[in-house]
Protein backbone atom coordinates (compact mmCIF):
# COMPACT_ATOMS: atom_id res chain seq x y z
CA UNK A 1 0.00 0.00 0.00
CA UNK A 2 1.10 3.33 -1.13
CA UNK A 3 2.14 6.01 1.67
CA UNK A 4 0.90 9.82 2.19
CA UNK A 5 2.81 12.76 1.86
CA UNK A 6 2.34 12.54 5.40
CA UNK A 7 3.26 9.04 6.46
CA UNK A 8 6.84 9.17 4.47
CA UNK A 9 7.24 12.50 6.29
CA UNK A 10 7.25 10.85 9.33
CA UNK A 11 9.25 7.51 8.36
CA UNK A 12 12.42 9.79 7.13
CA UNK A 13 12.17 12.32 10.11
CA UNK A 14 11.66 9.42 13.30
CA UNK A 15 14.51 9.51 15.22
CA UNK A 16 16.48 11.82 13.88
CA UNK A 17 17.94 14.72 16.06
CA UNK A 18 17.21 17.71 13.71
CA UNK A 19 15.92 18.48 10.74
CA UNK A 20 16.99 21.42 8.34
CA UNK A 21 14.80 22.94 5.76
CA UNK A 22 11.36 21.07 6.91
CA UNK A 23 8.99 23.28 5.13
CA UNK A 24 10.76 22.47 2.14
CA UNK A 25 10.67 18.57 3.05
CA UNK A 26 7.04 18.82 3.44
CA UNK A 27 6.75 20.62 0.31
CA UNK A 28 8.56 18.36 -2.08
CA UNK A 29 7.13 15.21 -0.23
CA UNK A 30 3.89 16.57 -1.82
CA UNK A 31 5.60 16.61 -5.80
CA UNK A 32 7.87 14.06 -5.43
CA UNK A 33 10.15 11.77 -3.47
CA UNK A 34 12.82 12.73 -2.07
CA UNK A 35 16.92 12.64 -3.19
CA UNK A 36 19.41 11.99 0.18
CA UNK A 37 23.22 11.18 0.12
CA UNK A 38 24.89 9.85 2.47
CA UNK A 39 28.53 10.20 2.88
CA UNK A 40 31.40 7.39 4.28
CA UNK A 41 35.26 7.02 4.22
CA UNK A 42 36.51 3.98 2.89
CA UNK A 43 38.86 3.54 5.66
CA UNK A 44 38.50 0.88 8.65
CA UNK A 45 36.11 -1.90 8.13
CA UNK A 46 32.42 -1.45 8.69
CA UNK A 47 31.21 -2.76 12.02
CA UNK A 48 27.99 -3.04 13.72
CA UNK A 49 27.39 0.88 14.67
CA UNK A 50 27.03 1.26 10.97
CA UNK A 51 23.43 -0.53 11.72
CA UNK A 52 22.56 3.39 13.53
CA UNK A 53 22.78 5.06 9.98
CA UNK A 54 21.91 2.33 7.78
CA UNK A 55 18.70 1.78 9.96
CA UNK A 56 17.75 5.68 9.04
CA UNK A 57 18.71 4.95 4.79
CA UNK A 58 16.42 1.63 5.85
CA UNK A 59 13.79 4.32 6.44
CA UNK A 60 14.34 6.46 3.46
CA UNK A 61 14.30 4.18 1.29
CA UNK A 62 10.85 2.32 2.87
CA UNK A 63 9.70 5.88 2.41
CA UNK A 64 10.50 5.65 -1.36
CA UNK A 65 13.53 8.07 -1.59
CA UNK A 66 16.50 7.59 -4.01
CA UNK A 67 19.25 6.71 -1.47
CA UNK A 68 22.65 7.84 -3.05
CA UNK A 69 25.73 6.66 -0.95
CA UNK A 70 28.95 8.41 -1.65
CA UNK A 71 32.10 6.51 -0.98
CA UNK A 72 34.46 9.12 -0.10
CA UNK A 73 37.68 7.32 -1.83
CA UNK A 74 39.65 10.76 -2.35
CA UNK A 75 38.36 11.75 1.11
CA UNK A 76 40.34 8.58 2.96
CA UNK A 77 43.31 8.58 0.43
CA UNK A 78 43.96 12.04 1.64
CA UNK A 79 42.92 10.93 5.22
CA UNK A 80 45.41 7.81 5.08
CA UNK A 81 47.93 8.38 2.16
CA UNK A 82 49.66 4.94 3.76
CA UNK A 83 46.79 2.90 2.28
CA UNK A 84 47.60 3.23 -2.05
CA UNK A 85 44.89 3.36 -4.41
CA UNK A 86 44.93 -0.04 -5.29
CA UNK A 87 43.74 -0.75 -1.61
CA UNK A 88 41.22 1.63 -1.82
CA UNK A 89 39.38 0.72 -4.56
CA UNK A 90 39.42 -2.52 -3.00
CA UNK A 91 37.87 -1.02 0.47
CA UNK A 92 35.07 0.62 -1.83
CA UNK A 93 33.80 -2.84 -3.13
CA UNK A 94 33.80 -4.22 0.21
CA UNK A 95 31.74 -1.11 1.46
CA UNK A 96 29.40 -1.32 -1.25
CA UNK A 97 28.74 -5.39 -0.89
CA UNK A 98 28.79 -4.73 3.48
CA UNK A 99 26.02 -1.84 2.75
CA UNK A 100 24.38 -4.36 0.50
CA UNK A 101 24.20 -6.99 2.98
CA UNK A 102 23.42 -4.85 5.99
CA UNK A 103 20.22 -3.36 4.39
CA UNK A 104 19.41 -6.79 2.75
CA UNK A 105 19.61 -8.15 6.50
CA UNK A 106 17.20 -5.20 7.22
CA UNK A 107 14.71 -6.35 5.03
CA UNK A 108 14.88 -3.16 2.83
CA UNK A 109 14.25 -2.81 -1.17
CA UNK A 110 17.23 -1.62 -2.96
CA UNK A 111 16.13 -0.44 -6.10
CA UNK A 112 16.32 3.02 -5.59
CA UNK A 113 19.98 2.73 -4.10
CA UNK A 114 23.20 4.29 -5.70
CA UNK A 115 26.50 4.11 -5.02
CA UNK A 116 28.71 6.95 -6.26
CA UNK A 117 32.54 7.31 -5.96
CA UNK A 118 34.09 10.75 -4.64
CA UNK A 119 36.62 10.50 -7.65
CA UNK A 120 33.75 9.88 -10.10
CA UNK A 121 33.39 13.58 -10.11
CA UNK A 122 35.59 15.30 -7.71
CA UNK A 123 38.86 15.33 -10.52
CA UNK A 124 36.89 16.44 -12.98
CA UNK A 125 37.32 20.61 -13.91
CA UNK A 126 33.97 21.37 -13.34
CA UNK A 127 34.10 20.68 -9.54
CA UNK A 128 37.72 22.00 -9.28
CA UNK A 129 36.70 25.09 -10.77
CA UNK A 130 34.11 25.09 -7.77
CA UNK A 131 36.16 24.54 -5.06
CA UNK A 132 38.44 27.31 -6.31
CA UNK A 133 35.20 29.91 -6.48
CA UNK A 134 34.01 28.06 -2.64
CA UNK A 135 37.29 29.23 -1.45
CA UNK A 136 37.02 32.53 -2.94
CA UNK A 137 33.65 33.84 -1.08
CA UNK A 138 34.17 31.50 2.22
CA UNK A 139 36.07 32.78 5.52
CA UNK A 140 38.80 31.20 7.43
CA UNK A 141 36.44 32.17 10.15
CA UNK A 142 33.74 30.01 8.76
CA UNK A 143 35.95 27.46 7.58
CA UNK A 144 37.38 26.31 10.70
CA UNK A 145 33.93 26.69 13.31
CA UNK A 146 32.20 25.00 10.04
CA UNK A 147 34.82 21.91 10.95
CA UNK A 148 35.01 21.96 14.31
CA UNK A 149 33.45 18.99 15.12
CA UNK A 150 35.00 16.84 13.17
CA UNK A 151 38.29 18.37 11.38
CA UNK A 152 41.13 18.26 14.43
CA UNK A 153 41.69 21.08 15.86
CA UNK A 154 45.33 22.82 15.79
CA UNK A 155 46.19 26.40 16.58
CA UNK A 156 47.94 26.45 12.97
CA UNK A 157 45.19 24.26 10.94
CA UNK A 158 46.25 22.50 7.52
CA UNK A 159 44.36 23.79 4.50
CA UNK A 160 43.00 20.50 3.72
CA UNK A 161 40.74 20.74 7.02
CA UNK A 162 39.84 24.42 6.11
CA UNK A 163 38.77 22.90 2.97
CA UNK A 164 36.91 20.06 4.04
CA UNK A 165 33.38 21.68 5.01
CA UNK A 166 33.31 23.27 1.42
CA UNK A 167 33.89 20.29 -0.24
CA UNK A 168 31.56 18.27 1.20
CA UNK A 169 28.91 21.45 0.35
CA UNK A 170 29.39 20.86 -2.84
CA UNK A 171 28.60 17.32 -2.63
CA UNK A 172 25.48 17.95 -1.99
CA UNK A 173 25.40 19.94 -5.76
CA UNK A 174 27.10 17.32 -7.85
CA UNK A 175 25.27 14.33 -6.70
CA UNK A 176 21.98 16.65 -7.45
CA UNK A 177 20.34 15.59 -4.27
CA UNK A 178 17.31 17.40 -2.05
CA UNK A 179 19.01 16.54 1.47
CA UNK A 180 22.16 15.47 2.94
CA UNK A 181 21.85 13.28 5.89
CA UNK A 182 24.43 12.49 8.58
CA UNK A 183 25.66 12.93 12.44
CA UNK A 184 24.38 15.33 14.50
CA UNK A 185 28.70 16.57 14.84
CA UNK A 186 27.97 17.78 11.12
CA UNK A 187 25.57 20.68 11.57
CA UNK A 188 27.94 23.22 11.32
CA UNK A 189 29.34 21.66 7.85
CA UNK A 190 25.47 21.51 7.27
CA UNK A 191 24.77 25.66 8.22
CA UNK A 192 28.06 26.47 6.00
CA UNK A 193 26.14 24.55 2.83
CA UNK A 194 23.05 26.21 3.38
CA UNK A 195 25.44 29.62 3.22
CA UNK A 196 27.55 29.70 0.90
CA UNK A 197 26.03 27.03 -1.54
CA UNK A 198 23.21 29.99 -2.39
CA UNK A 199 26.58 32.50 -3.12
CA UNK A 200 27.68 30.11 -6.03
CA UNK A 201 24.17 30.07 -7.86
CA UNK A 202 23.08 26.52 -6.17
CA UNK A 203 20.10 25.23 -4.07
CA UNK A 204 20.05 25.31 -0.57
CA UNK A 205 19.62 21.63 0.18
CA UNK A 206 17.61 20.20 3.54
CA UNK A 207 19.98 18.16 6.28
CA UNK A 208 18.76 15.51 8.13
CA UNK A 209 20.78 14.74 11.34
CA UNK A 210 21.26 12.16 13.69
CA UNK A 211 21.81 12.26 17.15
CA UNK A 212 25.65 10.72 17.89
CA UNK A 213 24.93 7.41 19.69
CA UNK A 214 27.81 6.07 21.73
CA UNK A 215 29.68 3.04 20.84
CA UNK A 216 28.90 -0.41 22.72
CA UNK A 217 31.71 0.67 24.90
CA UNK A 218 30.22 3.91 26.15
CA UNK A 219 32.42 6.41 23.79
CA UNK A 220 32.90 6.15 20.01
CA UNK A 221 32.82 3.04 18.68
CA UNK A 222 36.19 2.90 17.08
CA UNK A 223 37.07 0.98 13.64
CA UNK A 224 40.80 1.08 14.75
CA UNK A 225 40.56 -0.10 18.81
CA UNK A 226 39.08 -4.03 18.34
CA UNK A 227 37.34 -4.32 21.52
CA UNK A 228 35.41 -1.44 20.79
CA UNK A 229 33.44 -2.95 18.20
CA UNK A 230 31.69 -5.52 16.59
CA UNK A 231 32.72 -6.71 13.17
CA UNK A 232 30.03 -7.61 10.75
CA UNK A 233 31.95 -10.85 10.28
CA UNK A 234 32.37 -11.62 14.13
CA UNK A 235 31.06 -14.91 14.53
CA UNK A 236 28.45 -15.29 17.89
CA UNK A 237 31.54 -16.40 20.45
CA UNK A 238 33.43 -12.79 19.61
CA UNK A 239 29.91 -10.97 19.91
CA UNK A 240 28.94 -12.35 23.06
CA UNK A 241 33.01 -11.40 24.39
CA UNK A 242 33.03 -7.82 22.86
CA UNK A 243 29.39 -6.88 24.26
CA UNK A 244 30.36 -8.32 27.83
CA UNK A 245 32.82 -5.33 28.08
CA UNK A 246 30.26 -2.88 26.39
CA UNK A 247 29.69 -0.35 29.09
CA UNK A 248 25.80 -0.77 30.72
CA UNK A 249 26.01 0.17 34.35
CA UNK A 250 22.91 -0.50 36.34
CA UNK A 251 20.33 2.45 36.35
CA UNK A 252 22.58 4.88 33.79
CA UNK A 253 20.89 5.15 30.70
CA UNK A 254 24.00 8.45 29.74
CA UNK A 255 26.48 7.02 27.14
CA UNK A 256 24.53 3.68 27.58
CA UNK A 257 25.65 2.16 24.03
CA UNK A 258 23.42 -1.01 24.52
CA UNK A 259 20.71 0.89 25.16
CA UNK A 260 21.49 3.50 22.44
CA UNK A 261 21.51 0.40 20.03
CA UNK A 262 17.87 -0.49 21.03
CA UNK A 263 16.50 2.81 20.41
CA UNK A 264 17.95 3.21 17.20
CA UNK A 265 18.63 0.08 15.41
CA UNK A 266 16.88 -2.57 17.37
CA UNK A 267 13.15 -0.91 18.21
CA UNK A 268 12.75 0.53 14.43
CA UNK A 269 12.92 -2.74 13.12
CA UNK A 270 9.91 -4.53 15.37
CA UNK A 271 7.29 -5.18 12.86
CA UNK A 272 3.65 -5.06 14.07
CA UNK A 273 3.07 -7.51 16.78
CA UNK A 274 6.58 -7.69 17.63
CA UNK A 275 7.99 -6.74 21.07
CA UNK A 276 11.70 -6.20 22.60
CA UNK A 277 11.56 -9.76 25.05
CA UNK A 278 14.18 -9.61 27.91
CA UNK A 279 14.07 -13.39 28.93
CA UNK A 280 14.84 -13.61 32.81
CA UNK A 281 14.45 -16.28 35.11
CA UNK A 282 11.40 -16.87 37.33
CA UNK A 283 13.49 -15.84 40.86
CA UNK A 284 14.03 -12.21 38.81
CA UNK A 285 10.53 -11.90 37.76
CA UNK A 286 10.50 -13.87 34.61
CA UNK A 287 10.02 -12.42 30.90
CA UNK A 288 9.21 -8.88 30.10
CA UNK A 289 8.34 -7.50 27.15
CA UNK A 290 8.40 -3.65 25.40
CA UNK A 291 6.44 -2.54 22.77
CA UNK A 292 8.59 1.17 22.64
CA UNK A 293 11.70 2.47 23.71
CA UNK A 294 10.96 4.85 26.05
CA UNK A 295 9.54 1.94 28.36
CA UNK A 296 12.46 -0.10 28.37
CA UNK A 297 14.81 2.92 29.04
CA UNK A 298 12.81 4.02 32.55
CA UNK A 299 12.69 0.38 33.34
CA UNK A 300 16.52 0.23 32.89
CA UNK A 301 17.00 3.57 34.80
CA UNK A 302 14.45 2.13 37.69
CA UNK A 303 16.82 -0.96 37.53
CA UNK A 304 14.03 -3.25 37.18
CA UNK A 305 16.09 -4.82 34.02
CA UNK A 306 19.86 -6.17 34.94
CA UNK A 307 22.35 -5.19 32.54
CA UNK A 308 23.04 -8.85 31.98
CA UNK A 309 19.35 -9.84 30.62
CA UNK A 310 19.59 -6.45 28.56
CA UNK A 311 23.06 -7.48 27.17
CA UNK A 312 21.61 -11.04 26.56
CA UNK A 313 18.60 -9.73 24.61
CA UNK A 314 20.34 -7.58 22.60
CA UNK A 315 23.56 -9.74 21.79
CA UNK A 316 20.60 -11.98 20.52
CA UNK A 317 19.50 -9.25 18.16
CA UNK A 318 23.36 -8.60 16.55
CA UNK A 319 23.75 -11.92 16.01
CA UNK A 320 19.96 -12.36 13.96
CA UNK A 321 21.05 -9.00 12.17
CA UNK A 322 24.72 -10.72 11.97
CA UNK A 323 23.54 -13.70 10.21
CA UNK A 324 22.16 -12.98 6.79
CA UNK A 325 25.13 -11.07 6.34
CA UNK A 326 27.82 -13.62 7.43
CA UNK A 327 25.57 -15.77 4.86
CA UNK A 328 26.34 -13.54 2.03
CA UNK A 329 29.92 -13.21 2.44
CA UNK A 330 30.22 -17.19 2.60
CA UNK A 331 30.50 -16.48 -1.31
CA UNK A 332 34.25 -17.42 -2.05
CA UNK A 333 34.31 -14.27 -3.89
CA UNK A 334 33.32 -12.16 -1.24
CA UNK A 335 35.32 -14.06 1.21
CA UNK A 336 38.62 -13.26 -1.59
CA UNK A 337 37.83 -10.01 -1.33
CA UNK A 338 38.08 -9.63 2.60
CA UNK A 339 41.22 -10.39 2.53
CA UNK A 340 42.47 -8.38 -0.23
CA UNK A 341 40.98 -5.34 1.00
CA UNK A 342 41.78 -6.01 4.43
CA UNK A 343 45.23 -7.84 4.25
CA UNK A 344 46.33 -9.26 8.17
CA UNK A 345 49.41 -7.59 9.66
CA UNK A 346 52.42 -9.26 9.29
CA UNK A 347 53.12 -11.48 11.79
CA UNK A 348 56.09 -12.47 13.10
CA UNK A 349 55.86 -16.00 13.88
CA UNK A 350 56.19 -17.06 17.89
CA UNK A 351 56.34 -19.89 19.65
CA UNK A 352 53.56 -20.11 22.53
CA UNK A 353 56.27 -19.50 25.11
CA UNK A 354 57.01 -16.02 23.23
CA UNK A 355 53.14 -15.21 23.26
CA UNK A 356 53.19 -16.12 27.12
CA UNK A 357 56.36 -14.10 27.70
CA UNK A 358 54.95 -10.83 26.34
CA UNK A 359 51.32 -11.28 28.31
CA UNK A 360 50.53 -7.70 29.93
CA UNK A 361 49.53 -10.48 32.87
CA UNK A 362 53.54 -10.36 33.54
CA UNK A 363 53.46 -6.79 34.46
CA UNK A 364 53.46 -6.04 38.19
CA UNK A 365 51.50 -3.06 38.43
CA UNK A 366 50.49 -1.80 41.86
CA UNK A 367 49.20 1.49 43.98
CA UNK A 368 52.11 3.02 46.28
CA UNK A 369 52.12 5.60 49.06
CA UNK A 370 54.81 8.41 48.43
CA UNK A 371 56.33 8.69 51.52
CA UNK A 372 59.22 10.48 51.54
CA UNK A 373 60.63 12.63 48.56
CA UNK A 374 63.76 14.64 48.27
CA UNK A 375 65.68 15.98 45.38
CA UNK A 376 68.63 13.88 43.94
CA UNK A 377 71.30 15.32 44.83
CA UNK A 378 73.45 15.03 41.26
CA UNK A 379 70.39 15.57 38.89
CA UNK A 380 68.52 18.64 38.65
CA UNK A 381 65.08 17.32 37.29
CA UNK A 382 65.09 13.89 39.71
CA UNK A 383 62.95 13.10 42.91
CA UNK A 384 64.04 10.58 45.12
CA UNK A 385 60.57 9.17 46.44
CA UNK A 386 60.82 6.15 49.38
CA UNK A 387 57.37 4.74 48.27
CA UNK A 388 55.20 2.47 50.61
CA UNK A 389 53.86 -0.54 48.10
CA UNK A 390 52.44 -2.73 51.17
CA UNK A 391 55.77 -4.74 51.31
CA UNK A 392 56.88 -3.50 55.21
CA UNK A 393 59.59 -1.63 53.85
CA UNK A 394 59.55 1.41 51.20
CA UNK A 395 60.80 1.34 47.90
CA UNK A 396 63.24 3.72 46.81
CA UNK A 397 62.30 5.17 42.93
CA UNK A 398 63.88 7.84 41.21
CA UNK A 399 61.85 9.65 38.84
CA UNK A 400 62.02 13.17 36.46
CA UNK A 401 58.79 14.59 37.65
CA UNK A 402 61.01 18.03 39.40
CA UNK A 403 59.75 19.68 36.14
CA UNK A 404 55.96 18.80 36.62
CA UNK A 405 55.01 18.52 39.66
CA UNK A 406 56.13 20.36 42.84
CA UNK A 407 57.61 18.68 45.69
CA UNK A 408 54.91 19.54 48.67
CA UNK A 409 52.24 17.89 45.78
CA UNK A 410 54.32 14.72 45.43
CA UNK A 411 54.46 14.22 49.52
CA UNK A 412 51.51 11.37 50.67
CA UNK A 413 50.57 11.64 47.14
CA UNK A 414 48.77 7.88 45.50
CA UNK A 415 50.67 6.74 42.36
CA UNK A 416 51.03 3.89 40.59
CA UNK A 417 53.85 1.83 40.15
CA UNK A 418 55.57 -0.90 37.60
CA UNK A 419 57.27 -2.78 40.52
CA UNK A 420 59.01 -5.90 38.86
CA UNK A 421 61.49 -3.67 36.10
CA UNK A 422 65.15 -4.37 36.61
CA UNK A 423 66.46 -1.95 39.48
CA UNK A 424 69.12 0.49 37.36
CA UNK A 425 71.51 3.30 38.67
CA UNK A 426 69.87 6.96 38.25
CA UNK A 427 72.92 9.30 38.86
CA UNK A 428 73.96 7.04 41.53
CA UNK A 429 71.00 6.16 43.26
CA UNK A 430 69.39 2.95 42.27
CA UNK A 431 65.85 2.64 41.14
CA UNK A 432 63.27 -0.10 42.27
CA UNK A 433 60.54 0.62 40.03
CA UNK A 434 59.24 3.31 38.04
CA UNK A 435 56.34 5.93 38.84
CA UNK A 436 53.24 5.54 35.42
CA UNK A 437 52.40 8.88 34.34
CA UNK A 438 50.30 10.53 31.15
CA UNK A 439 53.39 11.81 29.02
CA UNK A 440 53.26 13.90 25.93
CA UNK A 441 55.97 15.52 23.86
CA UNK A 442 54.57 18.80 21.84
CA UNK A 443 54.42 20.46 24.60
CA UNK A 444 56.09 18.35 27.20
CA UNK A 445 53.25 17.25 29.59
CA UNK A 446 53.61 14.39 32.13
CA UNK A 447 51.06 13.79 34.68
CA UNK A 448 51.23 10.66 37.34
CA UNK A 449 48.63 8.31 37.38
CA UNK A 450 45.90 8.42 39.68
CA UNK A 451 45.17 4.81 41.48
CA UNK A 452 41.70 3.46 41.25
CA UNK A 453 39.09 4.94 43.76
CA UNK A 454 39.10 3.32 47.10
CA UNK A 455 42.80 1.60 46.37
CA UNK A 456 45.36 1.53 49.25
CA UNK A 457 48.97 0.78 49.06
CA UNK A 458 49.81 -2.61 48.02
CA UNK A 459 46.90 -3.04 46.21
CA UNK A 460 46.99 -5.10 42.61
CA UNK A 461 46.59 -3.08 38.93
CA UNK A 462 45.33 -5.70 36.47
CA UNK A 463 44.32 -5.19 32.85
CA UNK A 464 41.23 -6.05 31.84
CA UNK A 465 40.70 -9.68 30.45
CA UNK A 466 44.51 -10.62 31.89
CA UNK A 467 43.17 -10.87 34.83
CA UNK A 468 44.75 -14.53 35.70
CA UNK A 469 48.54 -15.14 35.94
CA UNK A 470 50.98 -14.36 38.25
CA UNK A 471 53.46 -11.32 37.59
CA UNK A 472 57.08 -12.53 36.73
CA UNK A 473 59.17 -11.48 39.96
CA UNK A 474 61.80 -9.54 37.46
CA UNK A 475 60.81 -8.56 34.00
CA UNK A 476 63.87 -10.06 31.90
CA UNK A 477 65.39 -7.26 30.30
CA UNK A 478 66.49 -9.09 27.54
CA UNK A 479 63.20 -10.68 26.42
CA UNK A 480 61.98 -6.44 26.70
CA UNK A 481 58.39 -7.18 27.67
CA UNK A 482 57.95 -3.31 28.95
CA UNK A 483 59.24 -2.36 25.74
CA UNK A 484 56.35 -4.22 23.67
CA UNK A 485 53.56 -3.87 25.86
CA UNK A 486 54.26 0.37 26.67
CA UNK A 487 53.20 1.48 22.96
CA UNK A 488 49.93 0.41 23.70
CA UNK A 489 49.42 1.44 27.03
CA UNK A 490 47.57 4.97 27.04
CA UNK A 491 44.21 7.17 28.20
CA UNK A 492 41.24 7.15 26.23
CA UNK A 493 39.18 10.12 25.63
CA UNK A 494 37.20 9.66 29.22
CA UNK A 495 40.78 9.54 30.94
CA UNK A 496 40.20 6.22 31.68
CA UNK A 497 43.90 4.56 31.58
CA UNK A 498 43.76 1.52 28.84
CA UNK A 499 46.22 -1.16 27.27
CA UNK A 500 44.31 -2.37 23.62
CA UNK A 501 41.25 -0.44 24.93
CA UNK A 502 41.36 -3.02 27.98
CA UNK A 503 40.84 -0.94 31.47
CA UNK A 504 43.41 -1.27 33.78
CA UNK A 505 41.96 -1.96 37.41
CA UNK A 506 42.23 -2.61 40.59
CA UNK A 507 41.81 -5.72 41.17
CA UNK A 508 40.13 -5.34 44.68
CA UNK A 509 37.71 -3.17 43.46
CA UNK A 510 37.74 -3.05 39.70
CA UNK A 511 37.21 0.62 40.01
CA UNK A 512 39.91 1.93 37.08
CA UNK A 513 43.96 3.63 36.82
CA UNK A 514 42.43 7.07 35.51
CA UNK A 515 44.42 10.99 34.69
CA UNK A 516 43.68 13.69 36.09
CA UNK A 517 43.37 15.71 32.81
CA UNK A 518 45.39 14.42 29.65
CA UNK A 519 43.37 12.25 27.25
CA UNK A 520 44.84 10.02 24.35
CA UNK A 521 48.05 10.50 26.40
CA UNK A 522 50.88 7.76 25.57
CA UNK A 523 51.75 6.00 29.25
CA UNK A 524 55.79 6.16 30.03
Amino acid sequence: MALSAAEKKALISRNLQEVLGEDRLTEILKQRDLKIYWGTATTGRPHVAYFVPMSKIADFLNAGCQVTILFADLHAYLDNMKAPWELLALRTQYYENAIKAILTSLGVPLEKLLFVKGTDYQLSKEYTLDVYRMSSVITEHDAKKAGAEVVKQVEHPLLSGLLYPGLQALDEEYLKVDAQFGGVDQRKIFTLAEKYLPQLGYTKRIHLMNPMVPGLTGGKMSASEEDSKIDLLDNPANVKKKLKKAFCEPGNVIENGVLSFSKHVIFPLLKNGETFKIKRAAEHGGDIEFTEYESLELAFSKEVIHPGDLKATVEEAINKLLAPIQEIFKDPKLQELVKKAYPPPTKIKATNSTIDDISPSKLDIKVGRVVEVSRHPDADALYVEKIDLGEGEPRTIVSGLVNFVPIEEMQNRDVVVLCNLKPAKMRGIESKGMVLCASVEEPKQVEPLLPPVDSKPGDRIVIEGYETGAPDDLLNPKKKIWEKLQPDLKTNEDLIVVWQGNKLLSIINGNPVTTRSMKNAPIK
